[in-house]
């Protein structure tokens, strides 16, 4: 994706899904796009389209319901943070014994 910020309508066209759909997401607060201030519209980043593509594989695919969508979305942020955390440990004792 060659773009930093998406409007609603780039969204929906792009991800095959429906208003309502991505309006029951920011209802959950799975999805949290920003306001333009002077056009009152809505954009999505990356990191919200990431959510949004997970969002709708875990409905469609696996028939989740939103409420499950949202404890897989936040267990797997804690695993990727938990994870740069780890190799961040690994880094630091490589390099600590690379200077012994």
């Amino acid at each position: 994706m060659d773009k930093e910020f998406w409007t609603v309508y780039e969204v929906m066209e792009r991800f095959e899904v429906e208003e309502t759909f991505l309006r029951d997401l920011e209802d959950e607060e799975i999805l949290c796009p920003t306001c333009e201030e002077d056009a009152q519209s809505k954009r999505f980043s990356v990191d919200e389209l990431e959510k949004l593509r997970l969002a709708k594989l875990l409905v469609e695919e696996m028939e989740v319901n939103l409420s499950g969508v949202d404890i897989i979305l936040r267990m797997r942020q804690h695993m990727l943070e938990m994870r740069r955390q780890f190799d961040a440990i690994l880094e630091d004792l490589a390099a600590q014994l690379r200077n012994l």
